[in-house]
């Protein structure tokens, strides 16, 4: 019989470096013209919470299509990778976990979980849980940046790496083409690849996904500024900026932006740096890409790795893609 196997896990990002990362991030962006902030800085405890809110909001789509997805394809997808290790990138409150782990403890081969997130505490809770409803699975967690510990993701077996939400539409090209690299390179022969993208669509239908009428798309944009409050000493005033969310069609994406509905000084204490707005000037928060089947599959080729299946929804509004190191 199974018994109950206490989850590993190892931080390689501590509070003191996401302050130093904060730090930095908001000197170079509210430096740069235009301004820019980073949108992983969103998911606070309040943002995380927001987030959770919008994905059960009736305008915003992609959360229930990558979960109906993952409902029809799981069985393909374990039978596809035949993997032993689920790796998942982000992996947050691991709520869309099980459907994989079910699916891959069905197939016969499952053996380990690793969940990798920024969050120590989200990943603590994460990997109990799934310790607990899972015996004798092994539950490595990792608590980094992808951007920066790939590297240090346990090896050995044979890994399906997941990064899923869409989560790489929020990366430029150029970081989006660094970053499959990094995840290719760190793949050994027969690793696979589970990546989950929004695509193309009305941009009508895009905009009213991020600028719900209830408003709380609106409110997980600003609290970015209550972010920059509490961890730098800032002086943002959320009532004197609105959300914007417009659709980019050369570039394909949607972007988040803070617009300053007046002439406005802004200090921020702990890096000594004072930021003046003009009356609507724009801060962009956040680029959410919309991918096409032929882009994103010559990507994942770019990186070296060959498609395995391209799993849409019925609506064709998102999709998974699973491709696999040679």
């Amino acid at each position: 019989m199974s018994t109950f196997v206490a989850p590993v896990i190892d931080v390689y990002l501590h509070p003191e470096d996401l302050q130093r990362a904060l730090a930095q991030d908001a000197l170079e962006g509210l430096s740069a013209t235009p301004k820019v902030l980073p949108p992983k800085w969103f998911y606070d405890a309040q943002g995380s919470e927001l987030f959770d809110k919008i994905t059960r909001l009736p305008e915003y789509y992609p959360t229930e299509a990558e979960r109906s997805i993952l409902a029809e394809q799981a069985d393909a997808i374990a039978d596809l990778s035949d993997a032993d290790t689920l790796v998942e990138l982000g992996a947050g409150s691991a709520d869309k976990t099980r459907v994989l782990l079910d699916s891959l403890r069905a197939h016969g081969s499952l053996e380990r979980y690793v969940p990798f997130d920024v969050s120590e505490s989200a990943l603590i809770s994460a990997s109990k849980m799934i310790a607990d409803s899972y015996p004798g699975l092994t539950v490595h967690g990792v608590v980094g940046d992808f951007d920066r510990h790939l590297d240090v993701i346990p090896s050995g077996g044979t890994r399906m790496i997941a990064l899923l939400g869409g989560t790489i539409g929020n990366y430029q090209p150029v970081d989006r083409t660094r970053l499959l690299e990094r995840i290719s390179a760190q793949m050994h022969s027969h690793d696979t690849f589970l990546l989950g993208v929004d695509l193309v669509k009305d941009p009508a239908r895009l905009v009213r996904a991020y600028d719900d009428e209830s408003g709380v798309t609106a409110a997980f944009n600003k609290n970015v500024l209550a972010v920059l409050n509490r961890g730098l000493g800032a002086s943002f005033d959320l009532d004197r900026f609105e959300h914007v969310a417009r659709w980019d069609p050369v570039n394909e994406w949607i972007e988040m932006r803070l617009r300053s509905i007046e002439q406005q000084r802004v200090t921020v204490r702990d890096i000594g740096l004072t930021v003046d707005f003009a009356e609507n000037e724009e801060m962009r928060t956040e680029i959410s890409a919309k991918f096409r089947r032929n882009g994103i599959c010559t990507e994942l080729a770019t990186a070296g790795l060959e498609l395995l299946a391209w799993l849409p929804d019925t609506a064709d509004d998102y999709a998974l893609v699973l491709s696999r190191k040679p």
